[in-house]
């Protein structure tokens, strides 16, 4: 098991995220037809070219899920209890089709749950981060996390 247990977050703790990607045309055709989007600055190269990006935008929820999928390895795996919201998701700066992406993780918080004696509340700050060191996605995800002292 990968993840932390709650009383093992320190706030302020900064993580990076060892895995990096390279975002691939099969990526974005493939997340943006699975989720019915229709949305021609992502699927047709003719349309997107005739843009202000010049080239195909990646779908803003493929990195988004990417970033926190990433995270999972390093945060959550096997010690969440559930996700409980995802806030303040901002994306400054668009992917391209063949962007390397990076991605990190800060405990921003952390409190007793007041329902759950067993468990705690971790909010992380997590940030995608391109080959040109440019920021293009963060969020905030709250996440009920399982004390140690539960197993």
């Amino acid at each position: 098991m990968a993840g932390l247990y709650f009383e093992e977050f320190e706030v302020g703790a900064s993580i990076p995220h060892a895995l990096t990607r390279t975002v691939t045309e099969t990526d974005n055709l493939l997340f943006t037809t699975m989720t019915h989007n229709p949305q021609p600055l992502h699927l047709d190269a003719e349309y997107a070219g005739a843009t202000e990006f010049g080239r195909v935008v990646v779908n803003g929820l493929f990195t988004f899920a990417l970033m926190v999928g990433v995270s999972v390895g390093d945060t959550t795996l096997g010690t969440l209890v559930a996700n409980l919201g995802y806030d303040d998701v901002k994306m400054p700066k668009p992917v391209f089709i063949g962007d390397t992406l990076r991605f990190e993780s800060v405990i921003a918080e952390k409190r007793e749950s007041k329902s759950r004696p067993n468990a705690g509340l971790v909010v992380f700050e997590h940030r995608a981060i391109n080959q040109r060191d440019e920021v293009v996605c963060t969020c905030k995800r709250t996440a009920l996390m399982q004390k140690k002292s539960s197993r």
